[in-house]
């Protein structure tokens, strides 16, 4: 019987951390967005448009782990498919306003009700 109260217990700690990170589908989406943008800036080497999205989001994000884990994941991804696609990259104008829409959603997503 005792073999059971480290599962419980392990059970309930994912639950408390899964209630800290409450944060929406939409919210998510605007994280993933920035991941997006960001494997393309990356992969085009606009730097300066890689720091400005990280700024926001240690501006606007609550500081979670997990949160931080989605953009990196979906930076790779985007990072990936770019290369497997074999895109062009966009313009600097047009890469500039694509990011300044994400962040100016996620300010949105995350501002202060």
């Amino acid at each position: 019987m005792r073999r059971g109260y480290p599962g419980v217990i392990g059970l309930c700690l994912c639950t408390w951390q899964a209630a800290a990170v409450a944060v929406d589908d939409a919210q998510l989406n605007t994280i993933r967005r920035l991941g997006e943008l960001n494997g393309v800036a990356l992969h085009c080497r606009a730097l300066d448009e890689t720091q400005r999205m990280k700024r926001a989001l240690v501006l606007n994000l609550p500081k979670r782990r997990q949160l931080g884990e989605l953009f990196d994941h979906e930076t790779n991804n985007s990072f990936m498919r770019f290369i497997e696609e074999g895109a062009s990259c966009p313009s600097p104008a047009a890469l500039n306003s694509q990011i300044d829409s994400a962040i100016e959603a996620l300010e949105a997503a995350f501002g202060p009700e």
